[in-house]
């Protein structure tokens, strides 16, 4: 443990000294406050990385409805999902409330899945089920790491291992008997993206020293993975996303944009099923 800490705290300086070299104009150090506020800034918010992933959301849905042949449309697409997913990861660590932040997600999907069913028939559960699902299993992750490192019984961490379990194994057969968009391993991806989260309540030193944002983007690679060798071969473009990710502050940004990014994906569809239909008519 201590190799690890001694290891942590040379990165630490090393980057430190690059910060301050940078911002200093004459090679010489400046003052630790303003380097540390300087360095705070860096990076996207929340709202940036969402943006972001609506647009690429908007141009994969432009390919896939009114240019299916220019394939570059559905790579740049393929920026989108992941970039839902690490946020929705994201949304379930600073989330005050949980149930709210799961039905917020799921009401809407569902009013979603009936308009889709009233319009064409179609039960192809959309993306905002998929990430329900991903919410409710990174809830059991949560539950099991927080009483694994607590105080309670042997009782209690099995039934917390349990639930856990049995969330991937319900996941699972969900997917084998509806068709829900990404499938399992969509579902799952997003899991990934916290499972190396620090657990509350936990003293060991070495989750200080993993947990932070280049091995969570890592850790969520591996879950990007696994999709793209079980979904179709442009999945694989996904990956591109990492870099982004990257570059996450960590924080929300400064406009509380929650509701517009609940209400983008229904509206946008809306919207180009409509240019669609007027361009079918004229």
């Amino acid at each position: 443990m201590q190799k690890y800490k001694k290891l942590y705290g040379k990165i630490k300086f090393l980057w430190y000294n690059q910060i301050n070299n940078f911002f200093s104009d004459k090679g010489q150090m400046v003052d630790n406050k303003l380097t540390m506020q300087k360095l705070n800034n860096f990076g996207l918010s929340g709202n940036v990385l969402k943006i972001l992933g609506a647009i690429f959301m908007v141009i994969d849905h432009v390919g896939l409805m009114f240019f299916p042949y220019v394939k570059v449309l559905r790579i740049i697409g393929r920026l989108a999902y992941p970039i839902f997913a690490f946020m929705i990861a994201e949304g379930c660590y600073y989330t005050k409330n949980k149930v709210r932040y799961f039905l917020n997600i799921f009401i809407l999907g569902a009013v979603c899945q009936l308009v889709y069913y009233f319009y064409d028939g179609q039960l192809y559960m959309s993306i905002l089920i998929t990430f329900s699902l991903s919410i409710l299993v990174i809830y059991a992750m949560q539950f099991m790491k927080e009483t694994l490192f607590s105080n309670k019984g042997l009782l209690i961490k099995s039934l917390s291992i349990a639930i856990f379990a049995l969330s991937i194994v319900a996941l699972y057969f969900l997917n084998e008997f509806l068709e829900i968009d990404y499938g399992f391993w969509g579902s799952l991806a997003p899991a990934f993206a916290i499972i190396l989260r620090k657990p509350q309540n936990c003293n060991s030193k070495l989750w200080d020293v993993i947990d932070n944002n280049v091995s969570r983007v890592l850790a969520f690679g591996l879950g990007l993975l696994l999709l793209a060798l079980n979904n179709s071969s442009i999945q694989i473009y996904s990956l591109l996303c990492l870099p982004i990710l990257l570059l996450y502050s960590g924080k929300r940004g400064k406009l509380k944009m929650k509701y517009f990014f609940y209400f983008f994906y229904p509206i946008h569809l809306l919207v180009l099923q409509g240019i669609a239909i007027l361009i079918y008519i004229i």
